[in-house]
């Protein structure tokens, strides 16, 4: 079975991060955002996904080659195609046209989400992954009865169903899904925001008869903010509670932490709520709820809710920063 993977959008709204790193590439505790989408389906999918198509935009070769590493490590074979212009997520979707055949899944990888048990796709022509909200209003939302879905509605103004699609859609036959894009392509028929919407082909499809099913998770995290993503790998820490591997000496450590084999920390207080990857060095510092990413330098600064790219370095800086891949600060 293929997953379809749309990542061509720059991701503006974690910059200064994806200015040169794509969002779905950037870490939650030592594992890609994309890379754990990808592991939650081998751990909850009762089918074996064996090929990863990765609609790109404008991305370099050494994108392709940790997509095609990553995908190598979950026994899967990489595929790429290229989305040049944004039109909708319906056109995303089209633009691996040559892929939609067979058993796809469709996911969007702005969120992290979990469930227990398996997810069975058997006895559906569709199954749409479903998270119940608080304020359906924010989200385009299933009507369903029971498994069972019967419609969908973009962004309710009404709370006429509490059950949030989040981005996750399993397609017994994509050459169908694609019929039906290529048919809102070909009469320019697009949806919110003047763009071509999947939700829009999706209806076409229940409405030729297709059977559709809900697939329920318990949880349900964003990462397409920086907020959304300090936040996200706080519960990520919290849940899987890691044990300190890296060279830590004359500090004091308050978990939840991730801090692998690669780190040093010399005299400093790390914690809670804090994610160091590997070759990070942090000398005579404080930091809580704050993500350093690779190789960059942390020196007499105090950080909180902050994020720090790779190989960037601060150096007695105080308070809250956001500093781009190297990149350097100084209080």
């Amino acid at each position: 079975m293929k997953l379809i993977i749309p990542m061509a959008g720059r991701g503006t709204r974690l910059r200064p991060h994806s200015n040169t790193t794509p969002k779905p590439l950037l870490p939650v505790a030592g594992t890609m955002i994309i890379e754990r989408i990808i592991q939650t389906f081998s751990k909850t999918l009762d089918r074996t996904i064996d090929e990863i198509v990765f609609v790109l935009g404008d991305f370099g070769d050494e994108i392709r080659q940790k997509l095609a590493d990553m995908a190598e490590r979950n026994n899967a074979k990489a595929s790429f195609t290229r989305q040049d212009e944004a039109l909708g997520t319906a056109h995303a979707v089209y633009c691996a046209e040559q892929y939609l055949e067979d058993e796809v899944i469709v996911v969007f990888a702005d969120t992290l989400f979990d469930t227990e048990g398996k997810v069975t796709v058997d006895d559906a022509d569709c199954v749409i992954w479903l998270k119940e909200v608080e304020d359906p209003s924010r989200f385009g939302v299933a009507l369903h009865e029971g498994e069972k879905i019967t419609g969908f509605v973009e962004k309710p103004s009404e709370p006429i169903s509490r059950m949030a699609i989040i981005g996750v859609y399993y397609f017994k036959d994509g050459a169908a899904l694609r019929s039906e894009i290529k048919y809102l392509l070909d009469n320019k028929i697009t949806g919110h925001g003047g763009e071509y919407q999947l939700t829009d082909a999706i209806d076409r499809l229940l409405k030729a008869g297709k059977v559709f099913k809900a697939a329920t998770v318990d949880e349900w995290l964003d990462c397409g903010t920086i907020p959304a993503w300090l936040e996200t790998t706080s519960v990520i820490l919290e849940k899987e509670k890691h044990r300190v591997m890296g060279d830590v000496s004359g500090s004091e450590i308050t978990e939840p932490v991730y801090i692998p084999e690669g780190v040093v920390v010399r005299n400093s207080r790390i914690g809670p709520h804090v994610s160091l990857e590997k070759g990070t060095e942090v000398n005579n510092s404080t930091l809580g709820y704050t993500i350093v990413q690779d190789n960059a330098r942390i020196d007499g600064a105090e950080l909180k809710n902050s994020s720090i790219g790779s190989y960037a370095q601060v150096k007695g800086f105080k308070g809250a920063a956001h500093l781009g891949d190297h990149s350097e600060i100084e209080g």
